[in-house]
């Protein structure tokens, strides 16, 4: 896909997201989706593969959040098959701690699919609103 096919694809999908849906961003992930979230938090890491994503980092995360989240894009530049999306992101946690992070993604892309994703972030904001992640059974 082109440059313009991929920032047109992810320009999709962070709309949806800034509504509140995230199926649209679930879907784009390929099988072997990795995404990489930077820094020293307990959330840090790689994590390999679309189900362990949903699995690992999505489902703790997301079972903090009081209310949906929602991530605005700001900016969103594409070359080749990688796109760059600044964003923030908006939530409230179940302790009542806001999560308003900014987030810089990395995005490797292949046939319309995210297959590679890093994730900078405010690694301070991490530590003091969310728990350590809790893997469901």
């Amino acid at each position: 896909m082109t440059s313009a096919e991929n920032k047109a694809r992810m320009a999709g999908i962070m709309q949806a997201l800034s509504e509140g849906d995230g199926r649209p961003f679930v879907a784009a992930m390929a099988e072997d989706f990795a995404w990489m979230i930077c820094g020293n938090t307990h959330w840090s890491g790689l994590y390999q593969g679309r189900d362990t994503v949903q699995r690992e980092l999505l489902a703790p995360l997301f079972a903090q959040f009081a209310d949906r989240y929602r991530n605005t894009a700001h900016r969103i530049l594409a070359d080749g098959d990688f796109v760059v999306v600044e964003c923030t992101g908006r939530v409230m946690t179940k302790t009542g701690k806001p999560y308003n992070n900014s987030y810089c993604y990395v995005i490797r892309m292949q046939g319309g699919m995210m297959k590679q994703l890093t994730e900078y972030l405010d690694t301070a904001l991490v530590d003091s609103a969310l728990e350590p992640p809790r893997i469901p059974a």
